[in-house]
């Protein structure tokens, strides 16, 4: 694999940090995701998650470690994690955590983070936070300019909604920053006591 880093999809991140918990097959993948509900965050289909698999083994971060075909089922390939495909998830959630102009990779960087230390996490959401504060700002200010202006509401009904979710996403923000703080929060996937949740939803369009 060349030095450069690897250019990954958010579903080819959360492909790699399943294979943490040990090597499985794309129907597994398929199935836990999806189980787990994390197809809110990103599209899953079969179809999508095969190619990115390929894509991913053809980049060495991934790799085969054996077929095996139970009844008239067709061949299922399992693959495990190389060392490679281990640093890559932490690179890209170092890389995605941070930012505030990307809400589908953050939310899948946010999923991902407790692969990252602590202290690490913590320095990376405040620099977060800071970006969300300025843009906050900017957006005030720019309410406050257009009205001044005498520009009527109904055309700055997108920007006001827009300050307001990161008005909220900044709140959000602190509450996790105390929380992170607290030596008693526990945090790592060596801290869990109990498996990955499975989350669930009362929605008559879940699945």
């Amino acid at each position: 694999m060349s030095a450069e880093q690897p250019r990954l999809t958010p579903l080819g991140v959360m492909v790699l940090a399943l294979l943490r918990e040990g090597a499985m097959h794309p129907y597994e993948m398929v199935r836990l995701l999806r189980q787990r509900r994390d197809d809110r965050m990103v599209s899953i289909t079969n179809g999508t998650l095969y190619h990115t698999v390929d894509r991913l083994n053809q980049q060495e971060l991934l790799v085969e470690v054996g077929v095996d075909r139970e009844g008239n089922r067709p061949e299922r390939t399992t693959y495990r994690l190389t060392d490679a495909g281990r640093d890559a998830v932490t690179e890209w959630v170092r890389r995605e955590l941070p930012r505030n102009d990307r809400t589908a990779q953050f939310r899948v960087a946010l999923a991902e983070a407790h692969n990252l230390d602590r202290d690490e996490v913590i320095a990376l959401l405040t620099l977060r936070r800071e970006g969300l504060a300025a843009d906050l700002e900017v957006h005030r200010r720019g309410l406050s300019d257009a009205t001044g202006r005498g520009v009527q509401p109904q055309f700055l009904i997108e920007v006001d909604r827009q300050a307001d979710l990161i008005e909220t996403d900044l709140r959000w923000t602190d509450r996790l920053l105390q929380r992170l703080a607290d030596p008693d929060y526990a945090w790592g996937v060596d801290s869990a006591t109990s498996p990955t949740p499975v989350l669930r939803t009362d929605s008559k369009d879940s699945k």
